[in-house]
């Protein structure tokens, strides 16, 4: 019912940036919550930041400083700039959507080395 393709993943620096985007295609209600997990190996998936329809937004305390999550609703898209990354930050990441049901993307890799 819903589609979500995940951009913007990649190799930087500490320190440096990326900004990841998904957008989701199908039926999809007035209503949603979209946003990022992510999951290191070995570790659980957390979330790192989502945001409503409505422009609410909830991060990971871990992050608040330094990602910002935004939305194109008409174009059912959230974008997540992520500045002063940590070799921490390094996991998969996966898009998430909500209306009635969960959707998940594949997951992009993102990796902070020196």
């Amino acid at each position: 019912q819903v589609q979500l393709v995940e951009s913007g993943g990649g190799l930087v620096q500490p320190g440096g940036s990326l900004r990841l985007s998904c957008a989701a295609s199908g039926k999809i209600s007035g209503f949603n919550v979209m946003g990022w997990y992510r999951q290191a190996p070995g570790k659980q998936r957390e979330l790192v930041a989502n945001i409503a329809s409505s422009g609410r937004t909830r991060y990971a305390d871990s992050v608040k400083d330094r990602f910002i999550i935004s939305r194109d609703n008409a174009k059912n898209t959230i974008y997540l700039q992520m500045d002063y990354l940590k070799p921490e930050d390094t996991a998969v990441f996966y898009c998430y959507f909500f209306d009635s049901r969960d959707y998940w993307g594949q997951g992009i890799q993102v990796t902070v080395s020196s």
